[in-house]
């Protein structure tokens, strides 16, 4: 979220930077500044009545000591009540109405994201590895998988519908084996601490990270005692996570930590769920979007001065998985137009697909600044400073493991279908060196 001084100080800035996302300002802070107005208004006029309350109120005591007739007094201060309460209400309308201006607004793009409507906008700001070239032509990895038997739309659309799959023998083994080279390499080359966090998070939560209440649609609401409502965070609602990032990030909402407590960094495995609303008809074959999926998130709290530093380490820890797997792959600084709402800038990891001729996206990496923060009520202390302040939070995919599955069947397939294991992988694939077709699959 936004600050409500930092939006009324800089108001011009803002409305650029709205358009820079390509929004209309008009639409996007509505009436604002007649809001806010009015809602200071009603508080200068509340502290006035209040003070002439209390000159009354000292007079009505000297009356009284007297024996003077204090009724004419005694009317005025209760009419003075009834008007301060009159306008204390009027400016609690105004803070409430300004509070669901600012929680819709997304984050302000940093001034070093370039202007764009749509990822055709994207910068290319670096590309790695030499695309694999073959003797043969390259399948994408659905007609792999299903070859090798290591991978079942089919049977998994008729346990839980479309947009899921199951995986067998050395494939389910190589999704572990993912996930465990990827856990391992940031917690003991990359200094990040792991954490198992619930899969399921309250209603509060995904407000703090910014998918409520405008992205609603795109998760999965657990049909449990609790219900709903746009704009009331109950603690006893479930919601099935879309990443990581939501309990991670939340493990310190409400909190203050201490300098020295930064920089804060943590690495998750979970499954993901997303209801892929608006996405039906694309993507429709394969593993590119599933309602179902695991990821390594990586998530970072950090002072503000050190976000944009800490920005790139993180994002460079995601390049290095690609990098030590073999995979080519580019980074994208994506335009303001293309980057999440909660983003103020963002690095998208594309990998190629040798099978598909196209990169694919594996990994975000985003600065929040205090957005998320400032919605979670996430705060540290100073060295020295006797005021708290927000925190800046990180996180991206580091990476997202089906994906990099994918993308190793693509470019590791081999002219009789088999698929060579990268070697940094092996150890964790109990020694295999090549993904054959599973016996008994059919």
């Amino acid at each position: 979220m936004i600050d409500l001084a930092f939006v009324r100080a800089n108001l011009p800035l803002v409305e650029e930077k709205l358009r820079a996302r390509g929004m209309d300002p008009s639409t996007a802070l509505g009436n604002f500044t007649d809001i806010d107005r009015k809602r200071r208004e009603a508080i200068t006029q509340v502290e006035t009545l209040k003070a002439q309350r209390n000159r009354l109120t000292d007079e009505i005591a000297k009356l009284k000591r007297e024996g003077a007739d204090t009724t004419s007094q005694a009317y005025q201060t209760r009419s003075l009540k009834s008007e301060a309460e009159y306008l204390e209400s009027a400016a609690a309308v105004s803070d409430s109405r300004l509070r669901e201006i600012l929680q819709a607004l997304p984050n302000l793009p940093q001034d070093d994201v370039p202007t764009g409507k749509s990822a055709e906008e994207n910068r290319e700001e670096k590309t790695w590895g030499d695309k694999h070239s073959f003797e043969f032509t390259a399948k994408p990895h659905w007609e792999l998988g299903e070859s090798l038997g290591i991978l079942d739309f089919n049977r998994a659309a008729k346990i839980s519908g479309s947009r899921f799959v199951v995986h067998f023998g050395q494939g389910a083994r190589l999704e572990r084996a993912l996930a465990n080279y990827m856990l391992d390499l940031h917690t003991k080359e990359h200094g990040y601490t792991e954490v198992l966090p619930p899969y399921m998070v309250n209603s509060k939560s995904l407000f703090g990270t910014g998918q409520l209440p405008k992205f609603a649609e795109d998760l999965f609401h657990c049909d449990d005692k609790g219900s709903y409502e746009p704009g009331v965070y109950q603690e006893n609602d479930h919601w099935l996570i879309p990443t990581a990032e939501v309990p991670v990030t939340n493990l310190f909402r409400d909190e203050t930590l201490d300098e020295s407590q930064l920089p804060i960094s943590f690495c998750a495995y979970t499954p993901c769920f997303r209801s892929e609303a608006g996405s039906y008809g694309k993507d429709v074959r394969g593993m590119i979007r599933q309602h179902q999926f695991q990821k390594v998130e990586l998530v970072k709290f950090v002072r503000p001065e050190d976000s944009g530093v800490e920005h790139e380490r993180l994002t460079r820890h995601a390049e290095t998985v690609l990098e030590r797997l073999g995979l080519p792959y580019r980074r994208m600084l994506l335009c303001a137009g293309d980057m999440g709402f909660s983003a103020s800038k963002t690095y998208d990891l594309e990998v190629w697909l040798p099978g598909q001729s196209l990169y694919r996206e594996i990994s975000s990496c985003s600065n929040f600044g205090s957005f998320q923060a400032r919605r979670a009520n996430i705060r540290y202390r100073p060295a020295g400073a006797k005021k708290s302040e927000f925190l800046h939070t990180l996180n991206g995919s580091g990476l997202a493991v089906g994906r990099t599955y994918l993308a190793i069947l693509e470019n590791y397939q081999q002219a009789d279908g088999t698929i060579r294991i990268p070697a940094v992988l092996v150890p964790y694939m109990n020694g295999d060196t090549v993904i054959r077709k599973q016996q008994g699959r059919s």
